[in-house]
């Protein structure tokens, strides 16, 4: 039985929760808006939100995250053409993310919920939601528009390496420099090996065997996640993309030569380390190391 204190937490918990959901919510609106506009070179400030359709603007009571969409049924409330279900989508996503990253740091009892991977530093909490945002950003451009702006890539790397200096827990560091120089090296490993498989790609292929966004995309995730997110990424992004694109060729909505975006699945397998990586890789590395039998 829970004790009074444990009780008191507990309601805490629920309670800042629930603001960090809504709090998710809103930042996945305002990144609807980067989705849309930075593609097409428009400022992601002025003008307000507005209808693609009409272009009637939007008033703040129909512009409420995940609730309007809802309310209005998927429809603007003035043309009633249909509303992307893109943008609740993102909301409900990045709502979940955000709530993911603050109960890994924030849980109460031995360990965090949904098998999480224990980070009892709440300083980490911001920044995890700074690279959620990119990778949520950089995935749905990609899908859009096959490219990743310059704003998530090479500016996620000068933000990794600041936040290195800033928080060295995110790289298991408790100086500023021991963070900057595992920042550092996983940036050089992500961005080094992405772009030698695009150079040997070029030479055997003789076209781009990838995209030099997804070369910046993996330096920025090695500069906020280090060399061994680096090297899980790289594997498990290559499997899900290699399964994904045989699927989408297999049903006909791809041709072998067609281009696929590699971005998203570099962003979920970055997540997954973010979350639960270290976990798996501990455990493959047990695995894999044979036990003496002296040592039983």
């Amino acid at each position: 039985m829970a004790t009074p204190m444990e009780q008191v937490l507990g309601a805490w918990n629920i309670f800042f929760s629930a603001l960090v959901l809504v709090w998710g919510a809103c930042v996945g609106s305002f990144l609807n808006v980067c989705i849309y506009r930075i593609p097409r070179e428009l400022s992601v400030v002025r003008p307000r939100s507005h209808c693609p359709h009409c272009e009637r603007m939007i008033p703040w009571y129909f512009n409420v995250p995940v609730l309007s969409f809802v309310m209005l049924r998927g429809r603007c409330a003035y043309c009633h053409k249909s509303i992307s279900p893109r943008y609740v989508l993102v909301e409900v996503l990045v709502a979940v993310l955000f709530w993911l990253a603050w109960e890994q740091c924030s849980y109460i009892g031995d360990r965090p919920p949904l098998g999480l991977m224990p980070q009892p530093h709440l300083a980490l909490v911001p920044v995890y939601w700074l690279i959620v945002s990119g990778l949520v950003l950089g995935t749905f451009v990609d899908f859009e528009h096959l490219i990743i702006p310059d704003r998530v890539t090479l500016g996620g790397i000068v933000a990794g390496l600041l936040c290195s200096a800033a928080v060295p827990a995110l790289h298991a560091q408790s100086t500023v420099l021991g963070g900057v120089m595992q920042g550092a090296l996983g940036m050089a490993l992500g961005w080094g090996t992405l772009w030698l498989v695009s150079v040997l790609g070029r030479l055997i292929f003789r076209k781009d065997a990838m995209g030099f966004g997804d070369v910046k995309l993996l330096g920025a995730i090695g500069a906020f996640l280090g060399w061994r997110a680096v090297l899980f990424t790289i594997i498990l992004s290559s499997f899900m993309g290699s399964v994904a694109g045989i699927s989408m060729v297999a049903v006909g909505q791809k041709q072998m030569q067609s281009r696929i975006p590699y971005g998203p699945y570099l962003a979920l397998a970055a997540i997954l380390w973010m979350f639960w990586g270290p976990l798996w890789w501990d455990a493959y590395l047990n695995l894999m190391t044979p036990v003496h039998p002296y040592t039983l």
